[in-house]
């Protein structure tokens, strides 16, 4: 299952933005949606997720959070920053980096926005969601904002990501199986996983990997609610 399709090809530096990021912000803004994640005609909340690839010491990294264990919807699931869009925002984009300066401390001037993608649904949260690609131009440290909502936010390397060790796929209790990483201590699965996949194609940073390594959630990576497989 991938949210996003496209081709990646060659792209040049612009401004402050590298060109390997440049060139995947160009192909995921031209992707489509798959049938099965497109949003129905009717219905579903609008919000907005921040992709942030920063430079960090290791190369390339992506900006992800934990949610907290208590929380009702995604408990306990590495995701990207994000949440639902107030009538405030004005654009997916400015809710985007809202939520992600509340979750987790980030200076929304330091963040350039490169792509809005499009618009995917998570029919588990009924979440109609625009992901928001930026480049992190000027880091700060970031640190959960609210402990209730946010129990880590972590700067995982585009290598860790795309390492054939840290891959797998996970068995859903539909039966189903979707990309899953294992990296900074998370277990990164669902829409996250999903979109994360697809990037590192986009970005031509996917290594041969066992797609025939499928697992199932230990009882302690899995959110509220998951039914007995």
């Amino acid at each position: 299952m991938s949210c996003l399709h496209g081709q990646s090809g060659a792209g040049a530096t612009a401004g402050d933005v590298p060109g390997w990021l440049t060139a995947l912000a160009t192909a995921a803004a031209q992707a489509t949606v798959p049938e099965q994640l497109r949003p129905p005609d009717v219905g579903g909340r609008p919000a907005a997720v921040l992709i942030l690839f920063g430079a960090g010491s290791a190369g390339p990294d992506l900006l992800l959070i934990e949610r907290a264990a208590e929380l009702r919807n995604h408990a306990g699931q590495p995701a990207f920053p994000g949440g639902a869009i107030d009538e405030t925002d004005g654009t997916a984009a400015a809710a985007a980096l809202r939520e992600a300066a509340e979750e987790t401390g980030l200076d929304p001037n330091g963040v350039r926005v490169l792509a809005v993608l499009p618009e995917c649904y998570i029919w588990r949260s009924n979440f109609r969601v625009t992901p928001v690609l930026g480049w992190w131009h000027s880091p700060v440290p970031v640190a959960p904002g609210d402990p209730a909502e946010i129990a880590a936010v972590v700067r995982v390397p585009v290598t860790d990501l795309a390492s054939p060790a840290n891959r797998v796929l996970i068995r859903y209790p539909s039966g189903q199986v979707g990309p899953a990483f294992r990296v900074a201590g998370l277990v990164v699965w669902g829409f996250t996983a999903a979109v994360v996949d697809q990037l590192l194609a986009l970005g031509g940073w996917e290594l041969p990997w066992d797609d025939g390594r499928v697992q199932v959630l230990a009882p302690a990576e899995q959110p509220v609610g998951w039914p007995p497989l």
